[in-house]
């Protein structure tokens, strides 16, 4: 994943984001019913159904424990949602909505979380949300502009009765923390495509542009900043490449998962950042790519659980294990 990922993200990252919400829906229905893996499992890996995951909410970020979102039973069995969705990505064309929400009782905090496995019906550009009890609008971005981002409402929005992931109640926090380690691997991975992205392109620019009879790349500035480029580069590969080994051996890893991603968003920042300086004004042309690579980079800091909530984990983590130990 982490391999696939990186490739695909040193083109563009839209490219390398397109599996994100695949990988996510796959780890959160692998916890779900025999008859939930089986039906959607196969459509998720064969590209025949796009997931899209429904989390966040305009006033709740990180503060999952905070969700309105609601979920009734109906008495010919399906489940009735209400509530407001924000940053669903792609939300118009996918055919599935893993739906954080709550259900049940007036059950506060975590404890009154669960998750639903949401058909829809998928949009076209004529009609975007074609489902009765569904609408949408877009969140025009700075950058990442190839993977659109929608604020969703529901109004009595309708899922099957079989649609609650695992069949039980209350099970959404924990289904949803199962996921983290690996989306922030994965994320962590898109951060390494789009720093060597930053660095190919400078380095390139660095040896054919000339001034003063020279390629810009013999100048000692120039140089340095190419040599840090890379050197941090190789650093965080191998820490996310660290953090993918032991997640594929079944080990708990989300402190380095958190690290991982922390340094690789640091990482592809600061090398769009330094390719914006090697290419000088050009670099802040819209007509290179340099402009937009930098635009794309800065979300690498935000999404999958900002810089903070990563920091956050891994002190929390480090923490927990010198008290153990």
């Amino acid at each position: 994943m982490c391999v696939v990922s990186e490739e695909l993200s040193r083109g563009w990252i839209c490219a390398g984001s397109l599996g994100t919400r695949s990988e996510i829906a796959g780890e959160l229905i692998a916890a779900g019913t025999t008859e939930q893996k089986s039906y959607w499992l196969p459509k998720l890996a064969s590209g025949e159904v796009l997931p899209t995951a429904v989390f966040t909410e305009p006033d709740v970020g990180s503060d999952l424990a905070s969700i309105k979102t609601r979920a009734k039973k109906q008495k010919n069995g399906r489940w009735a949602v209400t509530g407001s969705k924000t940053w669903i990505t792609h939300a118009s064309r996918t055919d599935l909505m893993t739906l954080l929400l709550r259900t049940g009782d007036e059950v506060a905090g975590n404890e009154g979380l669960s998750i639903l496995l949401a058909a829809k019906t998928r949009g076209t550009p004529e009609n975007p949300f074609p489902d009765k009890g569904l609408d949408g609008s877009e969140i025009r971005v700075l950058g990442y502009r190839g993977m659109k981002e929608y604020v969703l409402s529901f109004d009595g929005f309708e899922v099957a009765s079989d649609g609650l992931l695992g069949a039980r109640e209350g099970l959404g926090f924990k289904q949803l923390m199962r996921t983290f380690e690996g989306a922030r691997i994965q994320t962590a991975a898109r951060c390494i495509g789009v720093g060597w992205n930053a660095f190919e392109l400078a380095l390139r620019y660095a040896t054919e542009r000339r001034q003063f009879g020279k390629a810009i790349v013999q100048f000692p500035r120039v140089a340095d900043k190419l040599a840090l480029m890379i050197a941090e580069l190789v650093m965080a590969r191998e820490l996310t490449y660290f953090a993918a080994r032991q997640k594929d051996v079944g080990r708990r890893c989300d402190i380095e998962a958190g690290m991982a991603k922390l340094l690789g968003a640091r990482v592809a920042w600061s090398n769009a950042d330094l390719n914006v300086q090697i290419h000088g004004g050009n670099g802040y042309a819209l007509e290179y790519e340099a402009s937009r690579l930098l635009c794309d980079a800065r979300i690498l800091n935000i999404f999958e659980g900002a810089a903070e909530i990563q920091a956050h984990v891994v002190g929390r983590g480090l923490l927990a294990n010198r008290a153990i130990n």
